[in-house]
């Protein structure tokens, strides 16, 4: 009979396994370049798109209409890994103000959505960011800024879009900074900055410029010639050999409004009228030149626009005319140099000028190439105005938690997010080690034990693998240890707060007390499998159990599909991640039978058996098992009690164990066991235990015949 039963389940077994490793490869996702189509459904009309520039490969995109936005991957801008390990790559659109117009998935490696999620919900959610501009914050989930910008998370992939959501804004902030279309501090919500008018210390023209109160641009005829490099004026006006050093201009510029750069500059009269002759909201800055270049240019006329200079500020370009410059005749500092030409040029309210954020003045440069031709450069003098000649409102408590929340690292904000969820897991935790540590005490009370365990089970069930999604899997050990073979990161464990302590809980308890722990408490679908197990013996249902000599052959399917996983996933990760749905987890706790008919009727095939069989998955199949087996090894104590009768000539624990993790000879295997304690709460059984059966039965006979004359009672220890 146990022949008959090795040949028909063994390969049974096996088949499962293989037909799970020869099933095709669903829904992979694989690298693209840019999705044109999708561009063409976001920009109307007949695009044309630029050559990639700088160092995130952004290309323009242009319409009959002119310059309509950028399009970029963010590969070429962030790398954050995500829950896979592995970088999501998103096309994102911006159009020239800074603003999200589309973001696409294009590559993703995520198991969650690659089996599992539909990807469409990831679709469904990156719709929602066009209309977002690049410096705003979004955040998934609630947040304590009123300022930001909120978005729900996808059930069952809140890591994934929590990731999602860093990439595309981080990505559209840098690019829209480098394009010049936002400012770079605004995104560090720094409260609004009035300038200071209420101090004033003199100072010389080598302390206006030594401390960045008038900022300088010197550009020689080499620097020019560099940048015409290349293009069709590259020969136009250039440098002999003996010209390259010259100067080409000089040029410097300050914000006039502040008393302490303006008064030392201009004077006191000369800085009393500028001021009143401004309106409220206008600005003036001086910009002030020499060399063989004016900025202002012999082509100026009457009522026209300054061609030459012009001013940027959070993408915005502030031109000026002539109404908004009048001439600087001289300097109030003696050491001032000797300028040839020297400017105020005004800033009006209707540009809405930030004096407290960084602007920069831009200087065009054309070569004439053609009768009317001509190909232009620029160069950018960035102006920050020092922060002591600034007044920032102190900011709200509640600005100051919106700043903290902002600036912690995005993991830190997940576990935050989750605190409910970490403190019950927590508790749990705490709990199971104190029924660890008192087990002993606890197994002589059968019942109380019983009835806490099927609890236990329950809340494993509901709480850790349904709402908390607290499953462990064989895919994050593969991801584990490529991560020790790459480059090891804890931010990308850390982003998932659960999974990350109970990994860690689970590597410690096997120290102390094996795989047992986590396989017997834990692990949601095996507690599912037990709980179900558990109901049908109360009905009386037929039970069923292999000989132990096949079951012990059975073992070493899950080890082999382990070994398997492992290979191939030296070969890709993201394929081993789809064999790995071997394991039914997915199906059964983190989406909770919502997905496909095949994945569901496998997962219900598997807990139908555990009706007549305890956790036939578990013990033959489970890869995860066969991974933590592995390092129980190092179990450094022996907490499961025995006796030298267990095995010969009692072998009642070996024939009520409901997985059969103890031989027949009375030893039990750590590598299968899973930690009920059923066996111990037989070892302190008086009534159910052989060997103290009979001990109680002595005593008792002793106690009813009482001791013979002169003899000695004989006090029974129990071991």
């Amino acid at each position: 009979m146990a022949q008959y039963l090795e040949r028909v389940f063994s390969p049974l077994c096996l088949l499962i396994a293989l037909c799970w490793l020869a099933l095709p490869v669903w829904g992979e996702a694989s690298g693209r370049t840019l999705d044109l189509q999708r561009l063409e459904r976001v920009i109307p009309g007949q695009l044309s798109l630029g050559e990639p520039q700088g160092e995130f490969a952004v290309r323009s995109v242009s319409t009959d209409k002119g310059l309509v936005g950028f399009v970029f991957e963010t590969i070429n801008v962030v790398d954050i890994p995500a829950y896979s390990g592995k970088p999501i790559n998103i096309q994102v659109t911006l159009d020239t103000e800074g603003r999200i117009l589309d973001a696409h998935v294009l590559e993703h490696h995520e198991p969650i959505l690659l089996i599992g999620i539909p990807e469409q919900k990831l679709h469904d959610f990156t719709d929602k960011y066009p209309g977002v501009l690049a410096d705003q914050r979004v955040v998934v989930g609630n947040s304590r800024d009123p300022k930001a910008v909120t978005v729900d998370a996808v059930t069952g992939a809140t890591v994934t879009v929590m990731v999602v959501n860093e990439v595309i804004m981080r990505a559209a902030h840098q690019v829209a900074v480098s394009l010049g279309l936002i400012d770079p501090r605004v995104q560090e919500q720094q409260a609004p900055a009035t300038v200071r008018t209420d101090t004033f210390e003199p100072a010389n023209w080598s302390e206006l410029t030594g401390d960045g109160r008038i900022r300088r641009l010197h550009l020689t005829r080499e620097d020019v010639d560099k940048a015409f490099s290349g293009t069709g004026a590259a020969d136009v006006d250039k440098a002999s050999a003996g010209q390259t050093e010259d100067t080409f201009i000089d040029l410097y510029l300050g914000y006039l409004n502040s008393p302490v750069i303006g008064r030392n500059l201009l004077g006191e009269n000369q800085y009393r009228f500028l001021m009143e002759e401004l309106k409220p909201g206008e600005h003036a800055v001086a910009v002030m030149g020499r060399g063989q270049y004016s900025y202002k240019g012999s082509g100026y006329v009457r009522g026209g626009i300054f061609d030459r200079v012009q001013l940027r500020q959070f993408g915005d370009i502030i031109s000026f005319r002539d109404l908004d410059h009048q001439r600087l005749y001289d300097l109030a500092p003696p050491d001032a140099p000797d300028f040839d030409e020297m400017s105020v040029f005004i800033v009006r309210d209707h540009y809405q000028f930030d004096p407290g954020s960084s602007f920069s003045l831009e200087l065009l440069i054309r070569r004439q190439t053609g009768p009317v031709d001509g190909v232009f450069t620029s160069f950018e003098l960035s102006y920050q105005l020092p922060e002591p000649l600034l007044d920032r409102p102190e900011p709200t408590a509640e600005e100051l938690a919106a700043l903290e929340e902002a600036s912690r690292p995005m993991w830190v904000n997940i576990w935050y997010q989750q605190s409910f969820q970490i403190g019950v897991i927590v508790a749990a935790l705490v709990l199971l080690l104190v029924i660890l540590f008192l087990q002993d005490n606890l197994t002589r009370r059968p019942r109380f034990l019983h009835w806490l365990r099927r609890v236990y089970l329950i809340f494993t069930v509901v709480f850790i693998g349904w709402y908390a999604l607290g499953q462990l899997s064989v895919v994050n050990v593969l991801t584990f240890v490529h991560a020790l073979m790459e480059d090891f990161s804890w931010e990308l464990f850390l982003m998932d707060p659960v999974i990350f302590i109970l990994w860690t809980f689970t590597a410690a308890v096997i120290l102390l007390w094996g795989r047992g722990v986590y396989c017997g408490w834990l692990c949601p679908f095996g507690a599912m499998q037990e709980l179900i197990n558990e109901a049908s013996r109360k009905l009386k249902v037929p039970q069923f159990e292999l000989p132990f000599s096949v079951h012990e052959r059975l073992w070493a399917i899950k080890y082999i599909i382990l070994l398997v996983l492992f290979g191939i996933s030296l070969e890709s990760l993201a394929t081993a991640e789809r064999y790995a749905e071997v394991e039914p987890f997915k199906t059964a706790v983190t989406l909770k039978f919502d997905r496909q008919w095949w994945f569901v009727l496998y997962a219900a095939i598997l807990l139908v058996v555990s009706i007549f069989t305890r956790k036939v998955f578990c013990r033959y199949i489970c890869p995860l098992g066969a991974a933590l087996a592995i390092p129980t090894k190092l179990k450094r104590f022996d907490w499961l009690k025995r006796r030298k009768e267990c095995g010969d000539p009692c072998k009642l624990c070996a024939i009520e164990c409901e997985i059969q993790a103890i031989h027949p000879d009375g030893r039990i295997d750590h590598n299968e066991c899973h930690y009920c304690l059923d066996c111990q709460m037989t070892y302190h059984n008086d009534r159910k235990c052989p060997p103290l059966v009979k001990k109680r039965k002595q005593r008792e006979r002793q106690g009813k015949s009482g001791p013979a004359i002169g003899e000695i009672p004989v006090v029974q220890l129990e071991p």
